[in-house]
């Protein structure tokens, strides 16, 4: 049935739905990964949970202030109408230009070679090569950047002579996955919903029960809590792995894309945002007190999946396998959660006229951003292909959090701007909850900058790509205003 963007979409999707989008979006394979980096950085258990606290809590003063934007706005978007409202046109599709192209494709490329690096452990073929194809040639040299004093290259882009693509099995398989995904959420947002439901209570089911075997089975060391490694420390060493938890805790602000099709968005937007992160510290601090009690401070600093060695410590290879498995139902909810709720912010930039027509197309049978949906996962499912994903996503580090500091300041500034609209839910602890997460968020920029320079300014040199399309877009809609 060809697509129409007369019909709008359904708000099928409930509280729990919601609150899986928010949690299965979050827990992906940080939880796996990041203890490692935190203790490297700090030094002692103890501080690595003073981290958790400190960046759940300043990831719940997000999600409160999110809270208050998404009740008053309850459209497809998030961030884009949030940004739009407050700033003008051109913040909203800088945010979704971004997020289409780099930011949210990228993160779903990510997640779904995750997967697939999971399930090799159980598959190996899906390491074997399937093909080597050859690279045009740039005799190595990158492409060039040159404004006025400042030059830039983008160094990974130069392609040596005789450079080959080298193709898995496993990439292919996850093309596979986030093609088979884009097709499930293209049949209507209860399918999407019913995945996400589905699998974000497997994983908190399977994680708890992982919790309770570092907390209550085998041989629970109070000791290990004293235990510490040589460390940076300070608060060089506290922000760094501040980074790192906070990436873990990324993904809370994705349920607001959704906000079109959620039902009774002002009450159960506001508790999902609040509700679902709640549940994420949670499940974060008690996951660390766990491998804590198993592991002092040195394994947990020599081990790359800590609670995959914590199981082997407690019941030998297998239940590192088992652990495997769960971080695979982990991806699977994320990746899932990320195509569900990002085809539907290029869908937003669409329907305004700041996006390519076909993506504003939803179907009047299913009532989903059909074109949307299956053009990110497409677009996605290329990034896999090259390769080149975690380059790319490194490259939006620093503009994204510029977005992400405007869109909370937005509640600020929408105060003042548009007091006469309605707000069901008033940020708790207004107005500190959200000056604190922008200084955060502020401190957090300035630490990119200053440890990746380059890569931060070429991500802004990326994101200005957009700027021809988006002059076009607006010219094209001043045009038809004055038909």
């Amino acid at each position: 049935m060809p697509e129409t963007s007369e019909s709008p979409l359904r708000r099928d999707m409930g509280l729990w739905a919601a609150m899986s989008i928010v949690i299965g979006t979050v827990i992906g394979s940080g939880i796996f990964i990041v203890p490692k980096t935190m203790v490297l950085q700090v030094g002692s258990p103890g501080m690595v949970l003073l981290v958790w606290v400190f960046g759940g809590l300043l990831t719940l003063a997000g999600a409160l202030t999110y809270a208050e934007l998404a009740s008053m706005m309850p459209e497809a978007g998030g961030e884009y109408v949030y940004l739009k409202e407050a700033y003008g046109p051109f913040s909203g599709f800088v945010y979704g230009w971004t997020q289409m192209w780099v930011a949210k494709s990228a993160s779903v490329a990510t997640l779904a070679t995750g997967f697939y690096l999971y399930l090799a452990n159980f598959v190996p073929a899906l390491s074997r090569v399937v093909a080597r194809v050859p690279l045009p040639q740039s005799g190595g040299t990158p492409l060039a950047f040159h404004w006025g004093p400042l030059a830039f290259s983008f160094e990974w882009l130069a392609v040596e002579p005789g450079s080959l693509l080298v193709i898995r099995a496993g990439q292919l398989f996850a093309m596979v996955l986030i093609l088979g995904l884009g097709f499930i959420n293209w049949l209507g947002v209860r399918q999407g919903a019913g995945v996400q439901v589905t699998s974000t209570v497997l994983k908190v089911a399977l994680l708890t029960a992982i919790i309770g075997c570092g907390l209550f089975l085998g041989a629970a060391h109070a000791a290990n809590f004293a235990t510490s490694i040589p460390a940076p420390g300070g608060a060089a060493g506290f922000f760094a792995a501040l980074v790192a938890a906070l990436w873990a805790y990324d993904g809370w602000n994705n349920v607001g894309m959704v906000s079109g099709e959620i039902r009774d968005p002002r009450r159960n937007l506001p508790w999902a945002l609040v509700l679902g992160t709640v549940a994420v510290i949670l499940i974060y601090v008690a996951a660390n007190i766990a491998y804590f009690a198993v592991l002092p401070a040195s394994a947990v600093a020599a081990s790359d999946r800590v609670p995959a060695e914590m199981m082997r410590r407690l019941f030998g290879p297998p239940g590192a396998a088992a652990v495997s498995l769960v971080a695979m139902i982990s991806i699977f909810a994320a990746l899932n959660g990320s195509i569900l709720s990002g085809s539907r912010v290029p869908y937003a930039l669409a329907r305004d006229g700041y996006f390519f027509r076909s993506f504003a197309g939803v179907s009047p049978r299913r009532h989903v951003p059909g074109f949307s949906i299956l053009a990110l996962s497409a677009w996605s499912a290329v990034l896999v292909l090259s390769g080149r994903y975690d380059q790319l996503f490194t490259l939006v580090i620093f503009p994204s959090w510029i977005l992400y500091g405007m869109a909370t300041a937005s509640v600020l500034v929408l105060r003042r701007k548009r007091p006469e609209i309605p707000r069901p839910y008033r940020t708790v602890g207004y107005p500190v909850v959200p000056v604190v997460f922008v200084l955060v968020a502020t401190l957090f920029l300035g630490f990119t900058l200053k440890s990746s320079p380059r890569e931060s300014i070429l991500g802004l040199v990326l994101i200005a790509a957009g700027v021809p399309f988006y002059r076009k877009w607006q010219r094209r809609l001043r045009e038809s205003s004055r038909v």
